[in-house]
């Protein structure tokens, strides 16, 4: 079984991939030197918080505050689990 991340993993963008607003795109996009991966505005507001620092808890606290109400946490670890299994993001250290 693939190893998963947890609430304490700190999740990092994986080297050679680059998050930036694309205008030809009007999206969010994860730039890699063989391409592009366009995200989901949903995709995009869990991507723009992984930064090397902030925990998975963290990223879902913060996710939560700017859209009260809303049952995030099995949507944003399913995202970001999918994110680590693609090698969009990595364990920070590793």
């Amino acid at each position: 079984m693939a190893e998963r991340l947890t609430m304490e993993d700190v999740p990092a963008l994986a080297r050679h991939f680059r998050l930036q607003w694309e205008e030809a795109q009007q999206a969010w996009v994860l730039l890699y030197p063989e391409g592009m991966v366009r995200l989901s505005p949903s995709a995009a507001e869990i991507m723009r918080r992984v930064n090397g620092a902030t925990s998975v808890g963290g990223i879902m606290e913060e996710l939560e505050r700017a859209f009260p109400g809303a049952d995030l946490r099995p949507d944003v670890m399913a995202f970001l689990e999918v994110a680590y299994e693609r090698g969009w993001i990595r364990k920070k250290g590793g």
